[in-house]
């Protein structure tokens, strides 16, 4: 899709995404009931460095997109925009956001984070304007050597490994999370994907009526 077409809609949805997929992370770092799979990596690498999660998902986001330049992807503003307003959002959303210690509230946020975060995946994927940088490169690594599904596997495998032995929080969420993003994604997204303009056709030329 040419990058004017339905921008406005296009730019609200990004947007409205990625600050979804960002409060989404923060329900599910504050439920301490698993973490998504990247995040358990962000959430131990912030307990080692000291810095804030949000800061270390933009800079793991930046040397993520530096893999694509040997695979020849093409990052778009939804990539760049990734990286940097989801880290924004997470750090603010850790502001606010109660800690919860009753488990039924836990389990609340744990569950409302997946949910949001299959909606916001519609959200800012149905934009079309650019996957983010972990998509993208499963999807470059895909192209140009093994299966999708086989590079997804083993790159969330390695990161809940390392982000566990770092300290991240891996528990029921991270599988639940695993079980049900693909299906809330597929559910959500063919009705938030901005589909091209029909192209116009010409009125048709009205007949004279017969004298």
């Amino acid at each position: 899709m040419p990058l004017r077409e339905r921008l406005p809609r296009r730019l609200f949805q990004l947007y409205a995404g990625l600050a979804g997929y960002g409060l989404s992370i923060s329900l599910m770092l504050a439920a301490h009931l698993g973490n998504q799979p990247w995040d358990v990596l962000h959430q131990g690498l912030a307990h080692r460095t000291g810095l804030s999660v949000g800061t270390v998902l933009i800079i793991v986001g930046a040397l993520v997109l530096l893999c694509w330049i040997p695979l020849r992807q093409r990052p778009g503003l939804g990539t760049v925009s990734n990286i940097v307003v989801i880290g924004l959002v997470v750090d603010a959303a850790n502001q606010v956001l109660p800690q919860p210690s009753h488990i039924v509230t836990r389990w609340a946020f744990m569950i409302g984070g997946i949910v949001l975060c299959g909606f916001a995946s519609g959200l800012y994927i149905g934009a079309n304007l650019g996957p983010g940088p972990r998509d993208g490169l499963m999807t470059g690594l895909a192209a140009r050597t093994w299966s999708l599904r086989g590079w997804r596997t083993v790159l969330e495998v390695g990161v809940v490994a390392t982000g566990a032995l770092l300290g991240g929080t891996v528990g029921i969420g991270t599988v639940l999370y695993a079980l049900a993003i693909g299906p809330l994604a597929q559910f959500f997204l063919p009705m938030l994907t901005v589909a091209p303009r029909a192209p116009r056709t010409p009125a048709a030329v009205a007949e004279p009526a017969p004298a």
